[in-house]
C-alpha cells in the first residue's frame, strides 16, 4: 500500500503565512500539518509515500527529505490548480496497481488507523457536521455502505461531510474513473472534483465502507488553527526541548517549545507552541503559535500566529503576520 498526500493547495484562508510558507508546514503543537499525518501513516506501518507537490512545493520536498531520510517517497508537480481529482490522477503511474491510503494535506483526524488499513475493503472517513454544504457529502445505508457520494450539495440529504481520508483497495477503477472525467471535462468551475470520481466508482460496483473518525480538526483557518492548536496541546500536554536558555520564566502549561530557544523574564501559557531559536523577552504569551528563528521583546500576546524570521518590539494583543516581518509598537 502507497500513501498519497496532496499538499498542492496555496492555502489561501490562512495569508499571509501561506505567501511564504506551504499550508502543511504552519506549525501545530510543535510539529508541523504534514509531521503529523506521515508520523501517524509510519506508525501504522505505511513506508511508501506519493507526494503531490505545487504552491512552494521545493520547500515541502526540502523539509521531508531533511525529516525522513530514510523515507520512500515520490514528489508529483502539479503545475495546474486543477482540484483533488487531477492532483490524484497525477500519481497514476507512482501508484501503479497498488492499493493506496489517500490522505489530504491538512487534515488532521483521530482514529484507529490500523484496524481501516488491515481491513479488505475500500473505506471513506466520515464525520457529522452541523452544516454539510461546505462539504464533499455521503449517503450511508444502514450497513455502513455508501451508497452515494456529492460535493457541496446545496440541498443535502446527509449530515455525514468526507473528512479527507480515503482507503482504496481498486486503484484500476480509480484512474479509469478520474481518467474519464477528466477527459470528458467533468469539473466544477476550474476544478475535477474527487467526489465525483468516488461517484464514478459507486456507480460501477464498487463498495465503499463508512468509517467514522473521532476527531477532525480544522486547519483551513487562523481561528481554528488555533482552536485546533489548543486541543492537541492538551491531548499531548506540550514538550520542552532539553536545549535550551530559561531565565526567571513561569510556564504555565501545556507549552511546547523547540530547541534551542532563549527565554528570559517571560511567562508562556497556556496553548503555546515555539518553534525552534526563538527568542523571548519581557513578554506575557498565550494561546499562540510562534515560528522558528522569532524574536519577541516586552509584548503580550493572545489568540495570535506569528511567523518565522519575525521580530516584534513593543506592546500589542492580537497578531496575524507572515514570515520575514519585523514590527515596532510604542
Amino acid at each position: 500500500m502507497k500513501a498519497i498526500i496532496p499538499v498542492a493547495g496555496a492555502g489561501t484562508r490562512l495569508r499571509p503565512h501561506t505567501n511564504t510558507q506551504p499550508k502543511a508546514l504552519i506549525p501545530l503543537a510543535g510539529k508541523t500539518l504534514l509531521s503529523i499525518i506521515v508520523d501517524q501513516l509510519r506508525e501504522a506501518g505505511i513506508e511508501e509515500f506519493v507526494f503531490v507537490i505545487g504552491h512552494l512545493g521545493d520547500k515541502i520536498t526540502d523539509y521531508v527529505k531533511k525529516k525522513y531520510p530514510a523515507l520512500r517517497c515520490h514528489f508529483i508537480l502539479q503545475t495546474e490548480r486543477l482540484g483533488l481529482g487531477h492532483a490524484i490522477y497525477l500519481t497514476r503511474e507512482a501508484v501503479g496497481a497498488d492499493e493506496v491510503f489517500i490522505v489530504l494535506g491538512d487534515t488532521i483526524c483521530e482514529y484507529d488507523i490500523k484496524d481501516i488499513l488491515y481491513r479488505d475493503e475500500s473505506m471513506l472517513g466520515v464525520k457529522k457536521v452541523d452544516d454539510p454544504r461546505g462539504f464533499g457529502v455521503a449517503e450511508v445505508d444502514a450497513d455502513g455502505i455508501i451508497t452515494r457520494v456529492v460535493e457541496k450539495p446545496q440541498i443535502p440529504k446527509s449530515n455525514l461531510a468526507l473528512v479527507g481520508i480515503y482507503k482504496i483497495k481498486d486503484t484500476t477503477f480509480l484512474f479509469n474513473c478520474l481518467e474519464k472525467n477528466i477527459g470528458n471535462g467533468a469539473q466544477a468551475g476550474e476544478d475535477y472534483y474527487f467526489t465525483d470520481a468516488l461517484q464514478c466508482m459507486i456507480a460501477e460496483g464498487v463498495v465503499f465502507h463508512s468509517f467514522k473518525v473521532r476527531n477532525w480538526f480544522d486547519c483551513g483557518r487562523i481561528e481554528t488553527l488555533l482552536e485546533s492548536n489548543a486541543t492537541l496541546m492538551k491531548k499531548s500536554g506540550g514538550y520542552i526541548a532539553a536545549d535550551h536558555l530559561f531565565e526567571n520564566v513561569v510556564i504555565i502549561p501545556p507549552v511546547s517549545i523547540g530547541s534551542g530557544c532563549e527565554i528570559s523574564n517571560s511567562i508562556l501559557g497556556p496553548n503555546v507552541a515555539i518553534g525552534e531559536q526563538a527568542t523571548i523577552s519581557y513578554s506575557v504569551v498565550k494561546d499562540s503559535i510562534i515560528g522558528d528563528f522569532a524574536g519577541l521583546n516586552d509584548v503580550v500576546l493572545q489568540n495570535s500566529v506569528i511567523g518565522s524570521d519575525t521580530l516584534i518590539k513593543g506592546e500589542t494583543r492580537t497578531l496575524n503576520i507572515g514570515d520575514n516581518t519585523q514590527i515596532e509598537l510604542g
